[in-house]
């Protein structure tokens, strides 16, 4: 399709990531694992290659590949209250609360790699509202890109996988919501080079649409 040719996808429900889609914390996350990386010996720009969209644990498992697992559950813990502290430069996204505001009456959850202290002051931080369905870090048993999340987003509010539609900004979300069979709308410049089924640049670029029998029309602007 033409890149000047808008993307309409519709569904019954919404799944949204935070990090990236809805908040803007790449500066803390950006801190926050340059230490780790210097603690560690690694190149702190080979480690933000692979940071986005997972859990910590998981991130650490892909770069201490030989390290046992309780260790990176144990420095994950240590993470989480690092981003938790530090919310110097957590910023909405662009056209995060007009979208939240039009989709606040349809069915909607916040899927997250977070847990929910930082899910709630991250965004508290960027001054949006917390959606009343969500699905954090202690909620699944497996990070993104597995599917869990996504799945059990959709469980909850009560809709088939194929009738929801995932807003990511990172791979390993995108990949999750593909593996979850249900459609992708990305976020963002990380997420254009992953093939979502539409793309945005932010969420002043999407426009969203209800009809009386419940369908949502998401409309993703060049």
């Amino acid at each position: 399709m033409p890149a000047s040719t808008p993307a309409t996808l519709t569904a019954r429900a919404l799944l949204l990531d935070m990090d990236g889609t809805l908040v803007d914390s790449d500066a803390v996350v950006e801190r926050c694992w340059r230490r780790w990386a210097d603690r560690h010996g690694l190149d702190p720009d080979e480690v933000l290659k692979v940071v986005h969209g997972r859990q910590g644990y998981a991130t650490m498992a892909v770069l201490l590949p030989d390290r046992p697992m309780a260790e990176n559950h144990a420095d994950n813990r240590v993470m989480l209250a690092e981003e938790t502290a530090d919310l110097d430069g957590v910023v909405p996204v662009s056209g995060a609360p007009a979208f939240l505001a039009a989709i606040a009456d349809l069915p909607h959850a916040l899927v997250t790699s977070a847990d929910e202290a930082l899910a709630r002051a991250r965004m508290g931080a960027a001054a949006l509202p917390v959606p009343e369905v969500r699905v954090t870090a202690e909620s699944v048993g497996a990070s993104k890109p597995d599917p869990e999340g996504f799945l059990k987003g959709a469980a909850a509010l009560g809709f088939a996988p194929a009738d929801c539609v995932v807003l990511e900004d990172s791979e390993a979300g995108i990949r999750a919501g593909r593996a979850a069979g249900m459609r992708v709308v990305g976020v963002g410049p990380r997420a254009a080079a992953f093939a979502p089924d539409a793309h945005v640049a932010d969420l002043t670029r999407l426009r969203v649409e209800h009809a009386e029998d419940g369908s949502i029309t998401l409309t993703a602007l060049p």
